[in-house]
Parts: C-alpha cells; sequence; structure tokens
C-alpha cells in the first residue's frame, strides 16, 4: 500500500508542481482510491475485503489511513499557486505516512524507508544495525535474487519483532533526482549519486512486534 500511493504521488508530479494551477484535485480521498486500485493491480486483493479484526486488516487500513491524514494535512502545500517544484515528493510522501503509521500502530508495528548508507539524504532513514547488516551482507550481494525480501526475528528496542526489508531498486524515473553526472545538485538540491537503473535504491524496513 505504502508502493501504490508512492505510486499515485509520482505520477502527478508534473501536476503537483505546475505554478499555473491552485487546486490539483489530488484530495486524501482521490489519492486513496488511486492507491487502492493500484494496490489491486499488484496484488489482486482488495484491501477492503480483509478481515479488519485481523492484526493484517487492522494494519492495511492504519496504512489507508495514514495516507489520508498525509494528504489531507499537505493540501496547502500542493495547490500553492505560483509556486513550482514543492518538495512533495515520492519519498517525503513515503517518510511521511510512514511517521502517520507509526504514530497509529504504536507497539504494534513500524514502517521506514531506508537505504545503504552513502545513499541516505535524511538521518531519520538511516538504516538501525540490523538493516545495515541485511543491506551489506544480503541485499547487496551480486548474487541476491531481485525483489527478494529478507525476514528474521530480531530484537528491536528492546523487544522481540518479526523483521522485514524488502528491497527497492532504481527506476528510470529515479535517475533525475539518483543518476548521473555525479555530483551534480538535483532538484531537490542534493547531489545526484551516479546510480544506474537497477541498482539497489532503498529498503522498506517493517517490523512486526510479537
Amino acid at each position: 500500500m505504502l508502493r501504490a500511493g508512492r505510486t499515485v504521488i509520482s505520477r502527478n508530479q508534473d501536476r503537483i508542481n505546475d505554478a499555473n494551477v491552485g487546486y490539483k484535485g489530488l484530495d486524501e480521498k482521490t489519492v486513496l482510491v488511486e492507491s487502492i486500485k493500484i494496490y489491486q493491480e499488484a496484488t489482486k486483493v482488495d484491501p477492503l475485503s480483509i478481515d479488519a479484526k485481523t492484526r493484517h486488516g487492522k494494519l492495511i487500513r492504519t496504512e489507508m489511513d495514514s495516507i489520508v491524514e498525509v494528504m489531507h494535512s499537505h493540501q496547502q502545500t500542493i495547490n500553492r499557486q505560483g509556486v513550482g517544484f514543492k518538495g512533495f515528493i515520492p519519498a517525503v510522501f513515503g517518510r511521511l505516512v510512514n511517521e502517520a503509521f507509526g504514530r497509529r500502530a504504536a507497539g504494534v508495528a513500524e514502517m521506514k524507508v531506508t537505504a545503504p548508507p552513502q545513499l541516505i539524504r535524511n538521518v531519520r532513514a538511516r538504516p538501525d544495525e540490523w538493516e545495515a547488516e541485511v543491506i551489506k551482507d544480503k541485499l547487496l550481494v551480486s548474487n541476491w535474487p531481485k525483489d527478494q525480501p529478507f525476514a528474521a526475528i530480531a530484537q528491536n528496542k528492546g523487544k522481540a519483532a518479526y523483521r522485514t526489508a524488502v528491497p527497492e531498486y532504481y527506476g528510470s524515473t529515479c535517475l533525475s533526482c539518483h543518476g548521473s553526472p555525479k555530483g551534480d545538485f538535483d532538484i531537490t538540491g542534493y547531489p545526484k549519486d551516479g546510480a544506474n537503473e537497477g541498482d539497489l535504491g532503498g529498503v522498506i524496513s517493517i517490523t512486526l512486534y510479537r
């Protein structure tokens, strides 16, 4: 669901950054409907059909509520006329949704998007010890199967948890900020990474507490 929401934001970046248009039509209900549609296309499952009494059902609804919260609270930014680049990019959207999810699911689950340490642009996304080890020893190893997550029972914040690291790879649209020439500044003001399409660019880290 996080990926689905980011896809909606990615597909609408030109609209979001159009300085000549005020209201962009990306209210919370619209974005949630599009996110659910993309989720269904990817999983062949209607998220609303998942039993709301189960942990799975509760958490998927928590994620959807988090998407609604973020889109509702950022309407002024998105709809600001006369301003081009708004800074409301998929990575920022993802971080905000994860933070909202973390507040709503406190003590039950956490989620964040991290990356190999050299690619981190926000200190809050820095991998913890477990994540860094998994990235180095698993996901970055040349023979690691593409798209295959790694999961294990591991301690987090002093509690036993089921932890999953889901690799994400740069696509062509990512390279405008993360590609070449390395060191040139991208639209967000960060130096480009010199990455290539297919390189490991991020990791969705999911923690489910036992």
